[in-house]
């Protein structure tokens, strides 16, 4: 028989999700035959399956050692911690629930593959290497992303170290009870608040979205709403502190070129001609655009102690030089 003591990064979850994560090779309709035949249990009581797990339960299998052995993939499978390419990471906030960091650009998110090593796995490598989670814990949760950031935009990106962690944070940002503020370069001197409105498209054959002042007659449009601050200007160029309302992929670029303004870098909606500039005189190869502050606001539940809380980011190089250069 083994007895598993659920965790703070394992509660708040199903029992029938808990086991088909720490039995990771078992068939689903096995799992639920041992439940049915009281094989499985729950702090020593018979269970359907649908009951929640909670900090100090304890959760007992009847079945031998190798069985069991034989229905788990080992850990090191599913994570490497893949010394070959660590990505570096900083670590602007960590408690037992989230983790804030400061993604560099050119790092993707979140896998698009299964051989893809991303700022998730470099934040797991960091948790296990500090001690925060063990590879025990990875077995039937792993932390992950909540906020996506595109490949080649950098800043502050928040993740669950716990479960409830995870579950939280996504509510936060479902609910948009946080304030995301992100810096960004664009061509056009741009001399007052900006608050708007308008509709993307996306167009997926092309990996671009299309943005118009009013729905589209043909296919799905999605509303968007964005507020542009100009924090620095000259003649030329404009340092804009955007206020993310929604958050659809491309947003800002997107609604920044329909606005007049195209960013800096922006290989899909940018200028050409100011790209190359920028490239041969920065060596700049993405959109200037970083996530620079997150605001958190009042809410309940067990993140109410972040409401209020402020976190930001430095901009990265070259975005930094180029500030001081332009606006000096």
């Amino acid at each position: 028989m083994k007895e598993i003591i659920i965790s703070q990064n394992e509660a708040g979850q199903r029992v029938n999700k808990f086991l088909l994560k720490y039995l990771n090779k078992a068939p689903s309709s096995f799992v639920y035959k041992m439940i049915r035949k009281k094989n499985i249990k729950l702090n020593n009581k018979k269970i359907e399956g649908n009951e929640y797990v909670y900090i100090g339960d304890t959760i007992q299998i009847y079945m031998s050692d190798e069985t069991i052995a034989n229905f788990r993939e080992d850990v090191s499978d599913t994570h490497s911690t893949s010394s070959k390419k660590k990505i570096p990471v900083e670590i602007i906030y960590l408690d037992e629930n989230i983790l804030i960091a400061d993604k560099p650009t050119g790092v993707l998110s979140q896998k698009a593959s299964k051989d893809d090593y991303s700022f998730n796995e470099a934040l797991i490598d960091y948790l296990l290497d500090s001690g925060h989670i063990t590879t025990e814990e990875l077995r039937t949760y792993r932390p992950s992303v909540c906020n996506r950031l595109d490949r080649n935009t950098s800043g502050l990106i928040l993740c669950g170290v716990s479960l409830t962690g995870s579950q939280e944070l996504s509510r936060i940002i479902r609910e948009h009870l946080l304030h995301k503020y992100y810096y960004t370069l664009v061509r056009g001197r741009l001399t007052q608040k900006l608050d708007s409105t308008c509709y993307l498209q996306k167009e997926n054959a092309k990996n671009i979205v299309r943005i118009s002042d009013h729905p589209w007659e043909q296919g799905k449009s999605e509303e968007i709403h964005s507020i542009f601050y100009p924090v620095k200007k000259n003649d030329d160029y404009t340092l804009v502190k955007v206020e993310l309302i929604t958050g659809k992929s491309h947003q800002i670029r997107a609604q920044l070129k329909h606005l007049g303004y195209p960013v800096v870098g922006d290989t899909n909606y940018g200028i050409p001609e100011v790209n190359r500039y920028f490239a041969d005189a920065y060596h700049v190869k993405h959109q200037l655009l970083h996530c620079g502050n997150i605001i958190f606001k009042e809410t309940d539940g067990p993140l109410s102690y972040l409401g209020g809380k402020e976190y930001s980011a430095f901009l990265p190089e070259p975005f930094r030089t180029i500030e001081k250069d332009l606006f000096r």
